[in-house]
């Protein structure tokens, strides 16, 4: 089922047309969010960030657009879809509604809200390879717009082409100073003995909320020492491990990066504490 404000569908029920704004400009925001058993991990997080995404816009956020609404809205949507007793995966997004050119004639919003199973209840490490490379074709710009989540993920449908096409699982995308800024679908840790790296905002990377839950968590273990700082190229072969958050995946740990290959030890000993950060949110 689909949730188009408000209004329960079914998924296959035609409700936009060729003048929304999020088809013809990328004029709007998404969050992907997880749902097990109807507990939406890190809720507010993810709620919070949307609105400050949205103030960034400059889009009208509606009086009822409360926590409390769209939680409810999205266990409504669940409940409705028979998966309240599964792990689900939910997208909400949110555009700008329909008129003008590139300026448009209101700022009010629509939403919709999906769902989609999940297989496993829990975050889990993924064993086997997992390869990846530096995509180079196009580059990540910096600045504020490109933290937010909106629907303008042109970079990264082009570089998950080009994994594909070259067998890799992933890329890692560079920004205008040519600094490693993310992975394709999520953000970047760098492991190097005790110390663990990822990039700054300010260079160009999402602002994850797995990012974010991990670094607090981080910050407060004595045996790891946490920065944020530009990661080089070269520094990637020269780490002891590589990975990838977001969240719905949690943790993936990077296996191959050219001809050097990864542990996993501190991704595994970070999924548990992620998985207890999940459970208490």
């Amino acid at each position: 089922m689909i949730n188009f404000n408000g209004e329960l569908l079914e998924n296959n029920a035609l409700f936009l047309n060729e003048e929304n704004r999020g088809l013809r400009y990328g004029d709007s925001l998404f969050e992907s969010i997880r749902v097990v058993n109807g507990k939406i991990y890190f809720w507010e997080d993810h709620y919070l960030r949307l609105m400050a995404s949205m103030r960034i816009l400059r889009m009208e956020i509606p009086m009822n657009f409360t926590m409390e609404y769209l939680e409810e809205q999205i266990l409504e949507t669940i409940e409705a879809s028979q998966m309240q007793n599964s792990a689900v995966r939910i997208r909400i997004t949110v555009y700008r509604d329909n008129g003008g050119l590139y300026l448009p004639v209101t700022n009010n919003i629509s939403y919709i809200i999906e769902t989609k199973a999940l297989d496993n209840p829990f975050y889990i490490h993924k064993e086997g390879a997992y390869e990846v490379e530096l995509f180079k074709d196009h580059y990540v710009n910096t600045g504020l717009l490109a933290t937010l989540k909106s629907n303008n993920r042109i970079i990264n449908v082009l570089g998950s082409i080009y994994a594909n096409e070259n067998g890799y699982d992933n890329c890692l995308l560079l920004n205008n100073a040519k600094q490693v800024v993310e992975a394709l679908n999520g953000n970047l840790f760098l492991v190097k003995g005790s110390v663990i790296k990822t990039p700054p905002l300010k260079d160009g990377c999402l602002n994850g909320i797995t990012r974010k839950k991990l670094i607090a968590s981080l910050e407060k273990l004595e045996n790891y020492t946490l920065e944020e700082a530009s990661i080089s190229p070269f520094e990637l072969q020269k780490a002891d491990e590589l990975f990838v958050t977001n969240a719905i995946t949690g943790i993936q740990s990077i296996t191959k990066y050219r001809k050097k290959e990864f542990d996993n030890k501190v991704a595994k000993d970070l999924l548990g504490k992620l998985n207890a950060l999940a459970r208490l949110s």
